[in-house]
């Protein structure tokens, strides 16, 4: 009997993760695009269109990134190893730590920001936190000062994952990358350099 494509194994990952981090991929991507446009294209129609799904993509993404973070945990001890010397290991590591560390804190600093500001919260039209109530200064300075910047952050980083895994991928020719593209490969080539 074939083994599972969902879960991880140590020669790719599953369907579960790869769909995951492909569909987040491409919300930050819209995410990013929002931003862009509220700064060079402000008051205009498309950047209307795209920062009233500002929130709401937002929120999905803080959505997936904790049911990720989960899946990620049962499958941390079947997941594919960090590929190369020690020191580009450990700083694999580091970098996704601080990758999720940041696709939970913005979008939390932003979901705090708005439940406080008197404003209230709507995702999908849906209302999530009424509004009215007087704003919270306490609650909403820190997401004020820290969500733009740490977004911008979590930005680079992006920029830097995408970097390493394309110098996984065209430059070291190792299996870094096809572990996240095309999943599971049976068996101990998936580990070796091509």
């Amino acid at each position: 009997m074939a083994k599972s494509t969902l879960a991880d194994s140590r020669f790719g990952y599953g369907l579960v993760s790869r769909t995951l981090h492909w569909t987040m991929a491409l919300l930050f991507v819209w995410q990013f695009v929002t931003v862009f446009l509220s700064a060079v294209a402000e008051d205009t129609a498309i950047e209307r269109f795209f920062w009233g799904t500002h929130y709401s993509v937002g929120f999905t993404l803080w959505v997936l990134v904790l049911l990720r973070g989960a899946w990620g945990l049962s499958q941390l001890k079947q997941r594919p190893p960090h590929e190369g010397p020690p020191l580009l290991q450990r700083a694999a590591t580091l970098g996704h730590l601080v990758l999720y560390l940041l696709m939970v804190i913005v979008p939390t600093l932003a979901i705090l920001r708005a439940a406080n500001n008197g404003r209230g919260l709507r995702v999908y039209g849906i209302e999530l936190v009424a509004p009215g109530g007087e704003a919270n200064p306490a609650l909403t300075a820190p997401a004020n000062l820290l969500h733009g910047f740490l977004g911008w952050t979590l930005f680079v980083l992006i920029a830097g994952h995408i970097a390493m895994a394309l110098w996984h991928g065209l430059v070291r020719r190792d299996a870094t990358l096809r572990h996240m593209t095309r999943g599971p490969e049976r068996g101990p080539r998936s580990l070796r350099s091509v």
